[in-house]
């Protein structure tokens, strides 16, 4: 199953794919003039050249690519990113560099993922009690670190 999704695609870069099949997220690549060094804790805004137009009821989420984590350090800052329905401006992702090390990212360089979404809404109802379970108020970390 699949929607139809208008993007507008500034970059020289290829539109936003899936690598394999059964992806859920597709490759987001940055658009630089110039190649941008990330010191170790730094972060920066990368330009993607991307503008999209997603139907009502969608959004579009931005992830961390999972071997730029682990093998480089770097990470989506605001993970997940949001980028609403009725958004229009350039999508540009927040990177920071949690490695010890600087690393440089470079016009066409694959950066983060991006995954389209249903959304639902919520209407809020107020209540003076909620409903009891087993768990209750228990929270970060309340079942422990061990079986």
């Amino acid at each position: 199953m699949s929607i139809k999704v208008r993007i507008k695609n500034l970059s020289n870069n290829p539109n936003p794919e899936y690598k394999t099949i059964n992806s859920s997220g597709m490759d987001v690549m940055a658009y630089l003039d110039s190649p941008i060094t990330l010191k170790p804790l730094e972060r920066a805004v990368i330009p993607t050249g991307l503008y999209i137009e997603l139907p009502e009821g969608y959004e579009a989420q931005i992830r961390p690519r999972s071997g730029l984590c682990a093998n480089y350090g770097l990470t989506v800052l605001n993970t997940p990113g949001t980028i609403d329905a009725d958004y229009r401006g350039e999508i540009k992702i927040i990177l920071i560099n949690l490695s010890d090390k600087e690393v440089t990212i470079k016009n066409g360089d694959r950066i983060c993922q991006m995954v389209i979404t249903k959304v639902e809404k919520v209407e809020w109802i107020n209540a003076d009690e909620l409903t009891k379970t087993t768990r209750g108020e228990g929270g970060f970390g309340h079942t422990g670190i061990n079986n």
